[in-house]
């Protein structure tokens, strides 16, 4: 299973019923394609849409129905469509339940770094402040290391998106979660053990009596 399915599906298993959720660009995206059957979540993209669906099929996309990236979404029956003043109304207004987004770097005590100068690696932060800021629960969704590097570090080296750290950042190697801003390993990834955890990481790590191993 590729590292960014089994990041998106082992997120999509923290989604409950009739909850509103925020999926930012990249392996978030994919977090809507494992909901289990039948269960109906409302996901919120912050250019102002409630009630996104699945990727259109080719020759179904409509030019005004679109993500936040500007890649074409479904709107389901029900959905509701607004001006960025009320999306953002909501983000900041704390009535987001989840916000699921990409990272750069998260550092041991859970502040992320989502965001770089100008025409480098993302044009710009968007509106990842205020997802983190705002929503009740912050996931980050990333892969482990890049170019050789941990993306989990001691202290970020890039901008910091915001002082409050997230709850959660899942990885293909692992789950971890920032409690008492402290990087705690709760789930190793599928055939992946401790200590393959511990070496890919460039931070401290506390290490329960009981890890598991990741569901997906």
């Amino acid at each position: 299973m590729e590292p960014h399915t089994i990041i998106a599906r082992r997120i999509a298993r923290e989604l409950s019923p009739g909850m509103l959720v925020n999926l930012g660009i990249g392996i978030p995206t994919r977090v809507a394609n494992f909901l289990p059957p039948g269960m109906h979540v409302f996901f919120q993209s912050e250019n102002g849409l409630i009630g996104t669906g699945s990727v259109p099929e080719e020759g179904m996309a409509h030019p005004t129905l679109t993500d936040a990236a500007g890649h074409p979404v479904m709107a389901l029956p029900g959905a509701s469509i607004f001006d960025s003043a009320m999306s953002f109304g909501l983000i900041r207004g704390g009535h987001l339940d989840l916000t699921v987004l990409g990272g750069l770097q998260v550092d041991q005590s859970g502040r992320l770094a989502n965001w770089t100068i100008p025409n480098k690696i993302v044009p710009g932060m968007g509106g990842a402040m205020d997802l983190v800021s705002g929503a009740k629960r912050v996931i980050v969704a990333m892969q482990h290391v890049a170019k050789g590097a941990s993306k989990i570090v001691k202290k970020c080296t890039l901008p910091i998106t915001s002082t409050r750290p997230v709850d959660l950042a899942v990885t293909e190697l692992g789950v971890i979660a920032f409690r008492d801003g402290r990087a705690t390993l709760l789930e190793t990834g599928p055939g992946i053990s401790t200590a393959q955890v511990v070496a890919a990481t460039n931070a401290e790590l506390v290490l329960p009596s009981t890890i598991l191993e990741m569901p997906v």
